[in-house]
């Protein structure tokens, strides 16, 4: 059986930037086995599958090298990229996941993709695990959570640039990963509200390049603190990212551009 694959560059308008993505459009789903080892197999952050549903919603699931993913942004702009292309006429896109519902990617005027998504504003916690506070070298200002990872909240860029991990101490956080963040100061990075970087040890990888989901809870939680609904983040991986943010309420909507890599197939066994 041979299978379509795009991999796509998102949250980024230059090549091998942001965050890459694998795309696989199917009639039906394949076996969960295969796809883990796909997604293995492509060793990227996410690989996407996709099955319309004949009513205009598109079915998607991420996985990453290890399992699979209840949420991923970067591989929804991907998707949504991917189909885009395919079908230059349309204006949105909807796809329904298991763990966030409806999940709606338009064109916007700029020639960016907005991704409407659920407002996850993690909430502080007073008793930081152990765990977390072995697996970073600098202590946390503060801490929060929501349903996907701690967020620690640092009161410097250099702090977020420079923080070395133990992943095998963080991967004891499991189910949670572990996102650092602080406010835009710099010169450097004036162009933006907030800086972070990601790391998933126990769910995914190392460093997570761009993340889209998590700026659902760093987007409301810098709302707040800044007193704006909109802001620019800028994700300071090795490769980087840049997201426009707007907290509506109970939704976070997500903009970026992506660039194609690659459009080829794959061979595998029904």
């Amino acid at each position: 059986m041979q299978l379509e694959i795009n991999i796509i560059d998102a949250f980024t308008d230059t090549l091998f930037k942001g965050n890459s993505a694998a795309v696989i459009v199917t009639y039906t789903w394949l076996d969960d086995a295969l796809m883990q080892s796909i997604a293995s197999e492509n060793n990227l952050s996410e690989t996407a599958f996709i099955v319309a549903d004949g009513k205009g919603v598109y079915h998607i699931r991420w996985f990453s090298p290890l399992t699979e993913i209840d949420f991923c942004g970067h591989a929804t702009l991907a998707a949504a990229y991917v189909l885009f292309n395919k079908n230059s006429n349309v204006q949105s896109i909807n796809f329904s996941a298991k763990a966030v519902g409806i999940l709606t990617v338009a064109k916007t005027d700029s020639g960016k993709m907005q991704m409407d998504f659920p407002n996850r504003m993690p909430e502080r916690i007073d008793e930081i695990p152990d765990s977390l506070l072995a697996g970073l070298s600098i202590v946390p200002a503060e801490v929060y959570r929501n349903t996907q990872a701690y967020f620690v909240i640092y009161d410097s860029e250099s702090d977020v640039l420079n923080v070395a991990r133990d992943n095998e101490k963080l991967k004891q956080l499991a189910p949670y990963d572990v996102v650092v963040t602080c406010q835009a100061t710099s010169e450097k990075y004036h162009d933006y509200d907030f800086v972070s970087r990601y790391f998933w040890p126990a769910n995914g990888g190392d460093e997570d390049p761009v993340t889209g989901s998590i700026h659902t809870g760093l987007a409301p939680l810098w709302a707040k603190r800044l007193a704006k609904n909109e802001l620019v983040a800028y994700q300071a991986s090795s490769r980087g990212g840049v997201l426009d943010c707007t907290v509506a309420d109970d939704r976070v909507l997500i903009s970026g551009n992506a660039v194609q890599y690659l459009t080829g197939f794959i061979t595998v066994e029904e």
